[in-house]
């Protein structure tokens, strides 16, 4: 019996690629009938049917592609933004998945497995069948399913049985529901619910639509708590545009905040990182880079603007990269000696005299007038009136990436912490007031994930620039993994590394 849009064919013609597609589905047709007994099948998955046979799905494949090794499928899902609401799902699911002896999955927007947990019982048989952490189920790879089909409607989706494409998992019924990222609108993955044919309970599929909008609500919670930190620590780099129109911009592109108010869409497309972008009104605007996001700036200032209150200055001192400075719109590179100057000015806004300067930077052998004629060029650079002298002193507000960690640190947020460390300090300088704060800012982060009873937490620093080759977090990570978990293997062979150097 033909379903909706499958051509008859004549006798004895010959097969085309559209004729053996709609004999697949005939067959496929014929193998729901025999599941069920129904003699509809539902237009969601003939569609899908043949939209996977048009991608060349053999419903006689045994296994999904593997994408990535299935040891590395935690250290993806903790680059991953659903890791942030991992927590959540876990508390949501992961008990309900055991005892109704189901499989639990967490996928990337490609529909590629990044996390899989569930009762022991269906876990040897998923990995039979492929459900394993790096497999990809989109359809495209592995034809109708609920992950892969979710994600291509946009919407939750349950596939039963037969429904499936690929006969290999014709033993079991899926339900999943997309989740889409609040910050850039688009889908980033699916949850997804995976049992025995005859064992998934109708209430499942509303269930894990629950879940992913409850995980899209955290995220927009976690996301505007820190659009509002973005906007206090930069709105100086708006007041100090003197009238000419600007806007905040996330890292992600989404304006948060703009000058004239109303007069701004909802986000500017920065890839590739150019430094101008032009707007749909035909506005055609600078694009500054600051610690933590953009600022946008009209091509052309307004003569006639007033004098700003004060100036906006933020410098990104942190990891291997050369050392910027943005002042009130405007990205410089740093050379050494200036980046010095800045992070010592910065750490202690009370100022400091050319003695003290000299011997926070240079030591006991700290020379007053070489500090004089550095800062003579600095101030050349960025301006007297945000350089003032007597004592030296910076002018401005002041944000740093340095200080988002610290920052961060002090009010116990260590994950963002974490994240907001690009590396070390100035790494190149031997000054002993950057030696100083570089050293603190690294054992304060180290000391804080290392006693913070967090896996995950500490899982992500052993990766980090920071904790790589640090012998005793990747020995604490040993421990805290359970014998199961592939991260443990990796920890292992990294720590007897360490050990032996």
């Amino acid at each position: 019996m033909p379903v909706d849009g499958v051509v008859e064919r004549e006798p004895g013609s010959d097969l085309s690629a559209s004729d053996r597609a709609g004999r697949a589905i005939d067959e496929l047709f014929e193998a729901v009938l025999d599941d069920t007994g129904d003699a509809h099948v539902r237009r969601l998955v003939s569609e899908s049917w043949q939209r996977s046979l048009a991608a060349a799905i053999d419903p006689s494949t045994p296994l999904p592609p593997l994408r990535f090794d299935p040891a590395e499928g935690r250290a993806r899902l903790d680059a991953h933004p659903l890791h942030q609401v991992m927590p959540l799902l876990r508390a949501n699911l992961v008990s309900i998945a055991e005892e109704a002896k189901h499989v639990v999955v967490v996928t990337d927007e490609t529909g590629t497995v990044l996390w899989r947990d569930g009762a022991s019982a269906v876990l040897g048989p998923a990995d039979r069948v492929g459900l394993v952490e790096g497999s990809c189920w989109s359809e495209e790879a592995i034809g109708t399913n609920a992950m892969g089909t979710g994600l291509a409607l946009g919407r939750p989706v349950q596939i039963h049985s037969t429904e499936h494409l690929v006969r290999a998992v014709h033993a079991w019924t899926c339900v999943a529901a997309p989740v889409v990222d609040p910050d850039t609108g688009r889908i980033i993955g699916a949850i997804d619910i995976t049992g025995p044919r005859r064992t998934i309970h109708p209430a499942m599929l509303a269930l894990v639509t629950a879940t992913a909008q409850l995980a899209e609500n955290q995220m927009r919670m976690r996301l505007a708590i820190a659009d509002e930190r973005l906007r206090a620590r930069n709105e100086g780099h708006l007041a100090s545009l003197r009238g000419t129109p600007g806007a905040l911009v996330t890292p992600t592109g989404r304006i948060i905040a703009g000058d004239p108010f109303g007069s701004w869409p909802e986000r500017v497309d920065l890839a590739g990182g150019a430094d101008r972008v032009r707007l749909a009104d035909g506005r055609e605007m600078h694009v500054e880079p600051l610690a933590e996001g953009y600022l946008l700036t009209a091509t052309r200032r307004t003569a006639s603007a007033p004098e700003p209150r004060r100036h906006a200055l933020t410098l990104r001192f942190l990891g291997d990269g050369n050392p910027t400075v943005v002042l009130d719109g405007e990205c410089h590179a740093l050379t050494l000696r200036p980046a010095e100057i800045l992070t010592a000015l910065a750490l202690n806004p009370e100022g400091l005299t050319a003695e003290r300067l000299a011997f926070l930077l240079y030591g006991d052998d700290g020379n007053q007038t070489t500090v004089r004629g550095e800062i003579h060029r600095l101030r050349a650079l960025i301006g007297t009136d945000v350089l003032k002298t007597r004592p030296y002193r910076l002018d401005a507000v002041v944000d740093t990436d340095f200080g988002s960690v610290r920052r961060a640190l002090r009010e116990g947020r260590v994950a963002e912490a974490l994240r907001a460390c690009g590396g070390p300090l100035l790494p190149r300088s031997d000054a002993p007031e950057i030696r100083g704060a570089r050293d603190e800012l690294e054992v304060g982060l180290r000391r804080a994930v290392l006693e913070s009873d967090d896996v995950e937490l500490v899982h992500a620093y052993a990766n980090h620039r920071l904790g790589r080759d640090d012998l005793e977090a990747h020995e604490l990570l040993v421990d805290m993994l359970p014998a199961g978990d592939p991260r443990r293997a990796v920890a292992e062979s990294r720590a007897a590394r360490l050990l032996n150097e």
